[in-house]
């Protein structure tokens, strides 16, 4: 008794085959990416753990010979670096309770109340995202100096508390793929739009507020611009002005300032992997659109 070998036709062995070719190129492509941008990250933390004498030296070396642990440790205290961890920390803080509260009451009602003009509303608040953010910095300093918020927390932290047309734009489009049966209930049920938006919508909306909550502690963290225009006292430093005392007008402390900027980068980095499938699925606008 003989039994007969099934062969596939030559069209599905070619089509495997190209298959399996467009997945290895994909991968190696993604591996190739991946090193080019993580080649800066591993000079970073290499420079971070070498001597002066090893960072001078010609070629230079990927891999440290004598790792120097022992920077991070004198980085740290040869600056008030705790100080200006709680500044930054403060600022940053204050930020995302401001970012995530009133963009998502603000995405709340461009996405569950009907009122008149709310579309050109909308588009109104959309469009603030042309204006480029450089050409806001005069009038809001003399705004700020008028007001003697200069050399004060408050220009760093009340913008927050206006509104970001970019978070605005995301809530509202997690918000419009909540069913507005859940709505209409809480109304009969005699609920208030307040009570709606914290009971129903931010349980609801929670994947957007963290990536708001992530993209507004990220740019309160590495902002250097905004403490350097209106923080003059050296104890209301933040991290990022703080890392500037290791350049010198005439030598560069690499080896410390590339530890600092370490350890400035971790509590980000584990933000983001802590929250990292949250933040995915809230930064997937396309997906959020369905609704």
């Amino acid at each position: 008794m003989t039994t007969k070998t099934k062969t596939l036709p030559a069209f599905y062995e070619t089509m495997t085959f190209r298959k399996r070719m467009k997945n290895f190129f994909l991968t190696l492509i993604l591996l190739l990416g991946s090193v080019l941008i993580l080649s800066p990250v591993w000079w970073m933390i290499a420079t971070s753990l070498k001597s002066p004498a090893e960072i001078m030296q010609f070629p230079p070396s990927f891999i440290p010979k004598d790792p120097q642990w022992s920077n991070y440790i004198e980085a740290w205290r040869s600056a008030a670096f705790t100080r200006w961890t709680m500044n930054t920390l403060f600022i940053a803080v204050c930020g995302v309770i401001g970012s995530v509260f009133v963009n998502s009451l603000v995405a709340y009602g461009f996405a569950k109340i009907k009122f008149k003009g709310r579309n050109f509303l909308f588009m109104l608040v959309l469009s603030t995202m042309l204006i480029p953010g450089f050409v806001l910095l005069v009038p809001q300093y003399v705004l700020f100096s008028k007001i003697g918020w200069i050399n004060t927390y408050l220009p760093l932290i009340v913008p927050a508390f206006l509104g970001n047309a970019f978070f605005i734009f995301l809530l509202r489009q997690f918000m419009m793929t909540i069913p507005n049966e859940l709505v209409e209930a809480a109304v009969m049920d005699g609920a208030g739009h307040l009570k709606i938006w914290w009971h129903v919508m931010l349980p609801l909306v929670k994947p957007a507020l963290i990536t708001v909550a992530i993209f507004s502690f990220n740019g309160a963290w590495n902002d250097l611009l905004g403490p350097l225009l209106y923080i003059n006292d050296e104890s209301k430093y933040t991290l990022q002005i703080g890392l500037q005392t290791f350049k010198g007008t005439v030598q560069t402390q690499w080896h410390y300032l590339m530890a600092m900027s370490v350890m400035v980068l971790l509590p980000v980095v584990i933000l983001f992997f802590l929250f990292q499938k949250h933040f995915i699925e809230g930064s997937n606008i396309g997906t959020s659109m369905k609704g």
